[in-house]
């Protein structure tokens, strides 16, 4: 018996993550149901929380993608490839490591850590505060009217913060040229050969998707948040946690399921 209780106790944490996987599972699903099926009464709502992403992450993204295009892949592949002459393949490089990695996880991370944490501590409030349970009594939804407009808003506006992040990534790497002493013209040759429009949807779409799972890891633990403030702060911080986790989980499945459906891609030219 005393060892059951030591193995229980051992994977009580693997079933309580297993058993939320779940529940975020059936949220999704509740969600798209309720998303498709009419009335629709979320619109101001949906405005107002995709004004309120766009608000809060468009300069923390700015500062963020730049100083990641500069730095990561800007400065240290151009002094890497400067070893091998060959500096005129940092744009080809830039296809690899900003448009289909560095632009949708950063996008991700600041989305995660900025708006996801706001949704997450306002619908915590509302749960401790039992605002959830009173719509519930009134005969509101709360996945339709809170959630549905919350995952919408931030499946759109990662994907146009995708796009926002790749130009300004790519800034950082014509920076990183031009400290290199070299000219843009064999950046911008190497880049357009390499790019495809198969990188750049596939890069909108992987962002898409990391905007639905940071919204749905977000709302959940927001609407199941207990233990009054201090619960709300750990739902926060669970929820950062676990919508990382997905977003590397899901990078990986994405990544390898597009290199394996458009191989042509994986040449660099």
């Amino acid at each position: 018996m005393m060892v059951r209780d030591v193995a229980d106790r051992a994977f009580l944490p693997t079933k309580n993550l297993l058993e939320e996987v779940g529940d975020m599972m059936i949220l999704t699903g509740k969600t798209i149901m309720s998303a498709l099926r009419p009335p629709y009464p979320y619109g101001g709502e949906f405005v107002s929380q995709f004004l309120f992403a766009l608000k809060l992450c468009w300069f923390p993204l700015l500062v963020s993608t730049v100083a990641f295009g500069y730095g990561a892949p800007g400065l240290q592949a151009a002094n890497f490839l400067v070893l091998f002459g060959a500096l005129d393949r940092l744009g080809g490089f830039f296809v690899l490591a900003s448009i289909r990695e560095f632009a949708p996880f950063v996008t991700a991370i600041v989305l995660a850590g900025v708006a996801g944490t706001a949704i997450t501590a306002d619908l915590g409030a509302r749960k401790i505060r039992e605002e959830l349970d009173a719509l519930q009594v009134l005969g509101v939804d709360p996945v339709k009217n809170l959630v549905v407009p919350r995952f919408l808003a931030l499946m759109l506006v990662t994907g146009l913060f995708d796009i926002y992040a790749l130009l300004f990534g790519i800034f950082g790497g014509i920076v990183a040229t031009l400290v290199n002493g070299a000219p843009l013209g064999p950046f911008w040759a190497t880049f357009f050969t390499n790019a495809s429009t198969t990188d750049l949807w596939g890069s909108v779409l992987k962002c898409t998707m990391f905007g639905a799972i940071i919204a749905i890891v977000c709302c959940y633990k927001g609407m199941t948040a207990s233990g009054g403030a201090e619960g709300v702060g750990r739902a926060v911080n669970q929820a950062v946690v676990i919508a990382f986790l997905g977003v590397f989980a899901f990078n990986y499945v994405f990544t390898q399921t597009l290199l394996a459906t458009h191989p042509e891609i994986q040449v660099i030219r």
